[in-house]
């Protein structure tokens, strides 16, 4: 037996004097519906709050065939750019009545599915999802059980809807003005190749060095995953590979970012690096760092806005379309009087 004791609207209905029916229309919403009186009406909602009671979840679930939560399944609740999503999600999702439930894939398939499948038995209403697979068919087979937004990363050939950051646009420019200081030798590092943001992301910074009639040196173009240990490994195999550190550096993702930091601080606690770093995604700690990293800036708070109003409008049975996110750039080291917006 319990020890603890959850009140019930019958015992709010007792404690009103009202019956149980009364006490239900009005804290269920509907004592206008039903004409009840203002005055009971008050009556049972500061019974209710002085006993700080709120009507089951269950019993809404059970009338309204909705459970009033959504899910999000983000690769790591570590990797700042996605905890940076979910912490804009949350409160919009609450302001909209819904509950968010966050949960990790940990970037693995397998567990991208089991994760799933939690939600799919929690009954959340909707789905937001970071995909860490290609499997179009997978995911297309979610999306005819519940409403299905893929978020941060699209799955190539996929007709589901997605909200994406524009990456092509703000990495090429990036590295475009660095390439203008006279750089020709920049090393890439990536996530897994397959995966959008690598596509995305490696698109803009080939299309810089194309523009400029160029090539870069594809021994510097390195991917392996998005975790922060890769960034580690790959930093020490770019150096081994030079004897020295590349004259410039761009990194995929933040949590790559934080693994070729690493390297630099146990190598020589950044006494030589390479003389222009670069990352897509961003946090304030860079400003801290030894040496200015120039970033690529998501808007979060417009990834949570949109992929929530897709989410809404398949809830409503409405069609959407895919969004493209603008991102913007972060100077901390100008590369020109032209560099633009600074943060």
């Amino acid at each position: 037996m319990s020890a603890y004791q959850r009140l019930t609207i019958a015992d709010i209905a007792e404690l009103a004097g009202v019956s149980k029916t009364t006490a239900s229309m009005i804290l269920n919403g509907r004592a206008e519906q039903y004409r009840i009186a203002a005055a009971t009406v008050a009556r049972v909602q500061q019974v209710a709050a002085e006993h700080h009671f709120q009507p089951s979840a269950s019993a809404r679930l059970l009338r309204s065939r909705r459970s009033g939560t959504l899910g999000l399944v983000i690769p790591e609740l570590t990797n700042f750019a996605h905890a940076m999503l979910a912490q804009m999600l949350e409160p919009i999702c609450r302001e909209a009545g819904f509950q968010l439930f966050v949960v990790s894939s940990n970037d693995d398939a397998e567990m991208e599915v089991k994760a799933v499948e939690q939600l799919l038995a929690r009954q959340v209403d909707g789905l937001m999802l970071v995909p860490c697979t290609n499997n179009a068919k997978l995911y297309a087979k979610w999306a005819k059980r519940m409403p299905l937004v893929l978020v941060d990363r699209r799955v190539i050939g996929s007709q589901l809807p997605f909200v994406v950051t524009d990456a092509e646009t703000p990495v090429c420019e990036l590295i475009s003005r660095t390439l203008a200081q006279g750089v020709r030798e920049i090393a890439y590092f990536g996530g897994l190749r397959d995966l959008s943001p690598s596509v995305d992301r490696l698109a803009g910074f080939q299309q810089a060095w194309q523009a400029q009639g160029l090539e870069a040196n594809p021994a510097l173009i390195k991917h392996r995953d998005y975790h922060q240990h890769s960034g580690f490994a790959m930093m020490n195999e770019c150096y081994e590979q030079l004897g020295r550190y590349p004259e410039a550096l761009f990194v995929a993702s933040i949590s790559l970012l934080e693994g070729a930091l690493e390297f630099m601080n146990k190598h020589d606690r950044f006494k030589t690096a390479p003389r222009y770093l670069m990352s897509f995604d961003d946090h304030s700690l860079l400003d801290c760092m030894p040496r200015p990293i120039n970033t690529v800036v998501q808007d979060s708070a417009q990834l949570a806005r949109h992929s929530l109003d897709r989410i809404v409008a398949l809830l409503a049975g409405q069609s959407v379309q895919s969004v493209w996110v603008p991102a913007r750039l972060h100077w901390r080291q100008d590369l020109a009087s032209s560099a633009g917006e600074s943060a």
